[in-house]
């Protein structure tokens, strides 16, 4: 249970944070700035989420995590931005690139960062 609230949970909710500050930069800004705008937000929200609310005991299941998260984020943006707006000068572009990969590499890093931490000796006095 665990498992699908981490990954199909969290994936679902952290697309659905950076789609509404999609529709919500696309009044206010150019639609080529909207990526760059909200990758660093997201950058802080998914590590909060990784240090606060995922606990994974591997590497391979932040992997597994990060792997799921990618797969939701490609399949909704397809259907929901690409498909449903029809951008004129098309989605993929950098920015949609990066944010591909943070969202697979990210979780691995805070996951190995995380039970690195967990297995150091404390610091002598």
């Amino acid at each position: 249970m665990q498992l699908l609230k981490d990954t199909i949970g969290w994936g679902l909710l952290l697309w659905l944070i950076g789609y509404a500050l999609g529709i919500i930069l696309f009044t206010l800004v150019s639609s080529a700035a909207i990526g760059w705008i909200i990758t660093p937000i997201g950058i802080v929200i998914t590590t909060w989420v990784l240090l606060k609310k995922i606990n994974g005991s591997t590497v391979q299941y932040y992997a597994l995590v990060g792997a799921a998260w990618v797969l939701i984020a490609i399949v909704c943006d397809y259907f929901f931005l690409y498909k449903a707006f029809q951008p004129a000068d098309g989605y993929y572009k950098l920015d949609v690139y990066l944010y591909y990969a943070l969202t697979f590499f990210l979780p691995i890093v805070v996951g190995w960062w995380k039970l690195r931490k967990q297995t150091l000796p404390p610091p002598a006095l």
